[in-house]
């Protein structure tokens, strides 16, 4: 029984940190395009043969992106992340695809209120990637309040604070 409960909780954490991996808070701007790119390098694509269209997740990433507390205003270190993120929208790889700036909140406080809060700091980012010259065409900010925890354990969790950024090609 013991032994059960303990591959039970390794498991767990074994997850937790797969999960962990992939919000990023530091990331180079080829980086943010290798992850971003609708078809990164290494993937192949199959032969004719196999005519029927395969659904795959548009290439996304997960950012931890931090506001002050109950506000819109982002905090200095990820503006660092942010401006790494509009070198590589803007990029020759990028450049003619658009992107949904998905706000994502943790499960602390009303759904109302954080569907509020997590449109309001998508439109955040979304200002400000435009002041970094990414044309406000190419952006498409929504807010999943949270709904889409990244840590569904653990909705009060810190990480569920974040902004996923989505190829939308």
């Amino acid at each position: 029984m013991k032994l059960k409960i303990a591959a039970l909780l390794f498991t767990f954490f074994v997850s937790e940190i797969a999960y962990a991996q992939y919000l990023i808070q530091a990331a180079s701007p080829d980086e943010l395009v290798e992850k971003l790119s609708p078809n990164p390098s290494g993937m192949r694509t199959r032969g004719m043969r196999n005519l029927t269209p395969e659904e795959r997740e548009k290439p996304s990433v997960d950012l931890s992106i931090q506001f002050e507390f109950d506000s819109t205003k982002l905090l200095p270190d990820s503006k660092l992340l942010l401006d790494s993120l509009a070198k590589a929208i803007n990029s020759d790889k990028l450049r003619d695809y658009g992107f949904v700036v998905e706000g994502h909140t943790d499960a602390i406080g009303t759904v109302e209120y954080n569907q509020s809060l997590s449109t309001k700091r998508a439109i955040a980012v979304s200002n400000y990637l435009t002041g970094l010259g990414v044309s406000k065409s190419r952006l498409k900010a929504i807010g999943k309040g949270s709904r889409d925890p990244i840590f569904p354990g653990k909705p009060d969790s810190a990480e569920n604070r974040r902004v996923k950024i989505i190829l939308n090609s």
